[in-house]
């Protein structure tokens, strides 16, 4: 897989597949800017080389149809504040007006396309749409780790028609969750939270195979029990021995037996809050775990959107080694699936 240090940039048009797929709110503004934030390397080295950068990504779902709130000049407007400098945006991310802003373009200027959903290609994988993509561009980096369980085709497609490569992000989100596959130092334990256990079973089944402990919330235990999902090392699932709200958080003497397990890891894995954690009431458990996690002073990658989210509210996102910007990306590796646009580089 090629990086950015593999390329020259000098005056070539570079078409970055980014994931501004922020939290908004119902009139579009934007509640987390974190996906943006860590992009910002990669697009301060396109500036330093001289690139023509041009920024695509998704945002929501609008399936398919232009939906006035869904976009991106929200985006365009935080980009603009981080980077300290004004960038320009087309009206859509296709068609003869992008290809004649593309053309006025100079270097170290930058360009953000329109939500590429818009498109109902886009999700569909359609390479005639990819290749359209492609146009615009003399090089194609890949800067959404997040998106890259999905072989859409500003994703998997453009690969195809361009020279590709991983932007900073997507080389370190590979870097540190390949350590956790490959040499985690031990023990470890993995920490499941939130719902959908369909989603997790694979990740829970591979982790455990690595994991000393799995410790899980109650509404992933309940989802199992109902739904009658057996797991492959049920031994190292540690499940909650109290609750609150019917498991919308976990007990004190959760929290105790959970801490004892992350003080006594070396490397720790967590994805998904343990309590409904938008209400104030169900926060308390999450927010324990946290500080445990922080006490362990150990290897510790966290992932998931909202889980993300909480940990940023409390100011303590750099207490953790790697803060993943994905969250179904983060499961489906180190389930051991092979990610389409990761493949895509290769």
């Amino acid at each position: 897989m090629k990086t950015l240090n593999d390329f020259n940039f000098k005056n070539k048009r570079v078409l970055v597949r980014c994931d501004f797929n922020v939290p908004i709110n119902e009139k579009g503004d934007i509640l987390d800017d974190f996906r943006i934030q860590k992009t910002l390397p990669t697009i301060n080295f396109l500036i330093e080389k001289g690139a023509k950068t041009i920024l695509m990504s998704h945002l929501d779902d609008p399936e398919g149809k232009v939906v006035e709130n869904l976009r991106l000049n929200k985006v365009k407007e935080i980009i603009e504040k981080l980077l300290r400098q004004p960038i320009f945006k087309t009206q859509d991310c296709v068609g003869k007006e992008v290809k004649e802003k593309i053309i006025s373009i100079k270097e170290g200027d930058i360009l953000l396309l329109e939500n590429l959903r818009f498109h109902e290609e886009e999700e569909k994988g359609d390479l005639n749409f990819a290749k359209e993509l492609s146009s615009l561009g003399d090089i194609y980096i890949n800067e959404a780790f997040s998106a890259c369980h999905r072989a859409h085709a500003s994703i998997v497609g453009v690969a195809n028609f361009l020279p590709a490569g991983a932007g900073f992000l997507l080389e370190g989100e590979v870097e540190y969750l390949n350590e956790i596959l490959g040499n985690p130092k031990k023990p470890m334990v993995a920490i499941i939270g939130g719902k959908k256990v369909e989603t997790k079973a694979k990740f829970i089944n591979r982790i455990s195979e690595l994991c000393k402990w799995v410790l899980i919330s109650g509404l992933i235990e309940k989802e199992i029990r109902e739904k009658k999902i057996k797991l492959n090392n049920p031994e190292k699932i540690i499940k909650p021995v109290d609750e609150i709200g019917g498991g919308l958080d976990i007990g004190s003497e959760t929290v105790k037996l959970f801490r004892e397990k992350i003080i006594e890891a070396e490397t720790i894995v967590w994805n998904g809050p343990l309590g409904r954690i938008e209400e104030k009431e169900f926060r308390k458990g999450t927010e324990e775990v946290v500080q445990a996690i922080i006490d362990s002073k150990v290897f510790s990658v966290v992932g998931g959107g909202e889980t993300v989210e909480f940990i940023r509210d409390l100011k303590l996102l750099d207490k953790f080694s790697h803060v993943s910007t994905g969250g179904g990306a983060m499961l489906a590796f180190l389930a051991g699936d092979k990610l389409p646009g990761i493949e895509a580089l290769k």
